[in-house]
Order: C-alpha cells, then structure tokens, then sequence
C-alpha cells in the first residue's frame, strides 16, 4: 500500500481506482464531488460546495496555481503522484511523478502540430493573432475550411468555426486549424517508452443538446469501443512512440474513410477512463503503474459496450437526490449549479450497444429531473399583516 496523490480538475476516476488498490489516496481536486469524498483519505479542493450557494462558473473559479499550491502541502507525505487534466506534472518532482513528466509542448497543439505534421496526416494549422490574418489564410485556402482553436485547451472548449468569428473576436492564443470532415475516433494507449499498444478506441460524444452541452465541439462523453480497424490503433501507436510518452494516453484522431488525421495527443488519463475499467475489466491505475515501470499488462478483448455522458445544466438549478447506481461525480445535495455547467456523469454498459445507450438516455433523464430550476433571485411577495 502507498501514499498517493492524484491531482487534476476532477481526480474522482482516478483517484477511486487507486483506492481500490488499497492506496491512502491524497486528492486535489477542483469539483469537490461527493463521491470523491468517500474516495479520498485527505482531500483539497478549489470549489467548495455549500447548500444553496452557487457553485459558480468553472472558467472564472478555476486557478492551476492554486491547484498546485494545494498539491504541493502534502507532496513530502505521499510516495508518488498521478496527474489527471488540470494538473502539470512538471510542478512536482519529478522523482514522485509516475507517468509523463513534461508535457506543456503536447499541449501546446500548435508545438504538437510541428512535431508531428512530417510523419503523419495532420490538419494544416496556422498560429494567427487577428481575424485579419485568419481571414487571409481562409481567403488563400478557398478549398478548405476552418476552425479556431485555443493553443492550449482541453475538453474542446473555446473551438468554433471560423465563419463564426469577426473582427470582434479576440485572437490571443487562438490557433487556425484545418477542419478535417470525417468521423471522430480516438484511441486510448498504454506506453513503456518501448512499447505501445492501444488498449481500445472509442467514439466521442461532442456538442450534444441533449446533454445541456451548447458548444459544437465541446467534450460531453464517449461510446467505448468503437472500432477495431488496425490502422487507426497503429497510428495511435505510432504517434505517442515518436512523442516518447509513457504510461496511460489518449490519441484523438478522424478518420475520413481513406486517411486518418491526429487532432490532438491527451499525455494523461482520459475521458474514457472508466469505460475502459467496464468494458476490458482492468484497473486503469494499475495498467497506467505497469506500464510506466516497462510491463504492459494482458489486455483482455472487450466483451461489453459502455456509454459515459456528462451532463450539463440546461438551466440555473439546484441539485437534488443524485446518489443513484450509474450517476458520478455527484455533486452536494441543493448546491446551485450554474446554466452550461457540468451536473453529473452518468455511465452504463450492456452487451447490446444499442441496450447502453438506452439505459445512458434514461439515467440522463432521471438526472435532469432532480435538478430543479433554481431563480437568479428570490423576489419576497407582498404579505399584508
């Protein structure tokens, strides 16, 4: 059994597979979610969830200093630590850091185009600083189109389409990129610096209205496993080999039926997280940990499909009873939860994809019923006395 501090945006997945290894886990954490507490045997977080206070906007609240500054007060009592989105392993040292431990220039997705564009099928991608510029570049490029992207982001936030912008639209640390028509694929990939074998591949869910989620391109959950095609698992394969990553990584590509593109490389633990878990009966931890000290472990075919999706609010409301099988990271019962911010996750599996997807939609819908319309303000009636 170890000491071991898992920090991220939200370590709930991560942290709860540590434990079942029988580790004291130290979460750092940026949500805060109930079912992180029954995780964690210490635990931090930026966000505190009060009842009937707002949780507020996660774009204004979140700080990564902070996050580090919280991680860093008990880095001396743990024995290793594990990154999850939000956290930059490079703020720890490195000697305690199991996985990748730089990785600001794969996030970088301008820095990662350059590194890849001479061996693999990438999207064109331009480092633009105003909408005259862009439009100069889409202007010259009349056969393609394009998206604008953040240099660093995760979760497809921030991405619209070009027609989208205008001169009003702030540029700084925007990125113009080629937008590939095809379908998205991503791959997860377990790395021993020698070795690389993608474990699964999945479908992402993007931009689902019926998810609450209104931005096109914006992360809102996964179907897992999606295709068996060997080339698309060779190309992930090849990518975090030329990139030298190690352990647990995600590669998200498009495959447009006669070449596949690589979008964006994840140096970390995905959003498939717990898919994979369900679907292959492994701890992802514990293969991440494996393979990090040069072993991959058996990977077992598939024998279910799982479907995650994370909901959004639709509107401003307060969260009622969210403690039901198949929901996670729950938040505190009557905490306000702000319209477009992310309520719950919930994930099934079944033999029958079809079957998942059913019981996913169903559990979305009793999720959405326990989040009741919350006022921006409570007006006091007149009462005569």
């Amino acid at each position: 059994m170890k000491n071991i501090l898992v920090v991220g945006t939200n370590s709930r997945p991560v942290a709860c597979s540590a434990k079942k290894m029988g580790n004291t886990i130290y979460s750092v954490d940026y949500f805060c979610t109930s079912d992180l507490v029954k995780c964690s045997d210490y635990l931090r977080c930026i966000l505190n969830q009060i009842p009937y206070e707002s949780c507020g906007y996660y774009i204004e609240r979140f700080d990564p200093e902070l996050l580090e500054t919280y991680a860093n007060e008990v880095v001396d009592d743990v024995d290793c630590i594990l990154c999850s989105a939000g956290a930059m392993p490079d703020k720890f040292p490195e000697s305690k850091v199991i996985g990748n431990k730089k990785i600001a220039g794969i996030e970088n997705k301008y820095n990662l185009y350059n590194l890849l564009k001479d061996k693999f099928n990438v999207p064109e991608t331009f480092l633009v600083s105003s909408y005259a510029e862009a439009a100069q570049i889409v202007g010259s490029k009349d056969d393609k189109k394009f998206l604008v992207k953040p240099v660093f982001g995760a979760g497809g936030k921030g991405i619209k389409r070009f027609e989208e912008t205008n001169e009003n639209t702030n540029f700084n640390g925007m990125m113009l990129q080629e937008f590939i028509e095809g379908q998205n694929v991503s791959a997860s990939v377990l790395s021993t610096g020698n070795e690389a074998k993608a474990i699964f591949t999945s479908r992402q869910i993007l931009g689902e209205d019926g998810l609450g989620q209104p931005d096109e391109f914006a992360y809102c959950g996964n179907i897992v496993p999606f295709t068996d095609d060997v080339q698309v698992k060779k190309t992930a394969e090849d990518a975090i080999m030329e990139l030298s990553l190690l352990g647990s990584n995600g590669v998200d590509m498009i495959h447009t039926g006669e070449d596949i593109y690589v979008i964006e490389v994840n140096p970390r633990f995905q959003g498939t997280f717990e898919c994979a878990e369900e679907v292959l009966g492994i701890n992802m931890v514990d293969a991440h940990v494996n393979a990090c000290s040069g072993t991959i472990i058996e990977i077992p075919e598939p024998n279910k499909f799982a479907v995650k999706m994370v909901i959004f609010a639709k509107r401003r409301c307060i969260a009622g009873n969210l403690d039901f099988e198949g929901v996670y990271d729950i938040p505190e019962r009557n905490v306000i939860i702000e319209k477009d911010e992310p309520a719950a996750t919930v994930i099934t599996s079944d033999e029958s994809l079809e079957k998942a997807i059913y019981k996913a939609e169903r559990l979305v819908e009793r999720v959405y019923n326990e989040l009741e319309p919350f006022p921006e303000k409570i007006l006091a009636r007149n009462v005569s006395v």
